[in-house]
């Protein structure tokens, strides 16, 4: 079993050591964690990399036990052969019809190209120069607007004064909320709302890490900065 102390290390360490871990091919990690915001990050890599997880809580420190998911195996078995004495007809003696050849001009269907899904990147609370008002509106109208668009973006990260716009009671919550809930990924900077002090204002996406930001921006087929 892999075992991880990681506890008073900063995000995304967490997360880095227990990758380590994963790409040895441990089929068992115990992971020690101080604090809920990394413990949900190690669980959700976890989990996407196949394991099963249980959170324990004892005498102050947050224990994740995780193992391998396993596999559901198919069934191999193969139905019997019919007896000599059946009274099915073998297979080659039931006369086919005869198949016609394909015409000339035949063409298979092309299959229509999916336009790749990019992901955004928003360290700002507004768009633009000086002026923060306007800002903060032409912000929200781009959220607003690209909650309408199609495809919809794989992803979108908020980070540095971008984690803002995802607290509870700001005029963007709403159109944040809306994209979640049409399958859009929204990744907020844990280290940037313990700077501002707003962790426990975040109204919409999960408190996420740099690794998971990182790793979810390479991934897309472009990103658009703001």
């Amino acid at each position: 079993m892999g075992k991880i102390d990681a506890r008073g290390r900063s995000c995304p360490q967490p997360v880095m050591m227990t990758k380590v871990h994963v790409e040895k091919g441990e089929t068992e990690i115990e992971v020690f964690l101080d604090n809920a915001v990394s413990a949900s990050n190690v669980q959700r890599y976890l989990e996407k990399n196949g394991y099963s997880v249980r959170i324990f809580d004892e005498e102050g420190s947050i224990i994740i036990r995780a193992s391998v998911r396993s596999e559901v195996s198919l069934s191999t078995d193969v139905p019997p052969s019919p007896s000599a004495d059946s009274s099915v007809s073998a297979a080659s003696d039931i006369p086919r019809a005869p198949q016609s050849a394909p015409t000339a001009d035949f063409r298979p269907a092309e299959t229509a190209a999916v336009p790749a899904r990019c992901a955004v990147l928003i360290t700002r609370k507004g768009i633009g120069g000086d002026d923060a008002l306007l800002g903060e509106v032409l912000m929200k109208g781009f959220l607003g607007t690209i909650s309408q668009m199609s495809p919809l973006p794989s992803v979108i990260a908020l980070m540095n004064e971008g984690v803002h716009l995802a607290m509870k009671h700001t005029a963007s919550l709403d159109h944040l909320s809306l994209l979640e809930k049409k399958g859009v990924r929204i990744l907020v900077c844990g280290t940037c709302t313990n700077h501002f002090g707003i962790t426990s204002d975040i109204g919409a996406g999960v408190i996420s890490n740099m690794f998971e930001i990182t790793e979810s921006l390479l991934a897309a087929g472009k990103t658009l900065s703001l």
